[in-house]
């Protein structure tokens, strides 16, 4: 006869991995073709000119130039990327 309880499975090691969310190229910093800019759930933040949003709310350069972060239509933070010609 065992004199304790035998072990069980534990109840921990189910957590997820982070997701390495949030911004990734700030306001001023120059920025190519494809580059990632925000990585989000939801949209926090919209996508302005130049600026393109995955199928998972990613949004990324479409063209080379300046990020700008600018407040836009019903307080949206809205991020585009200026052309540096």
């Amino acid at each position: 006869m065992a004199t304790s309880k035998s072990g069980g499975s534990t109840s921990n090691g189910r957590e997820s991995h982070s997701k390495r969310l949030g911004v990734k190229l700030f306001d001023g910093q120059v920025v190519n073709g494809g580059e990632i800019i925000v990585r989000q759930r939801g949209t926090k933040v919209h996508p302005g000119r130049q600026v393109g949003k995955g199928s998972d709310d990613t949004l990324f350069a479409i063209g080379s130039g300046v990020i700008k972060f600018h407040k836009g239509y019903k307080g949206r933070t809205f991020v585009s990327v200026i052309s540096a010609l």
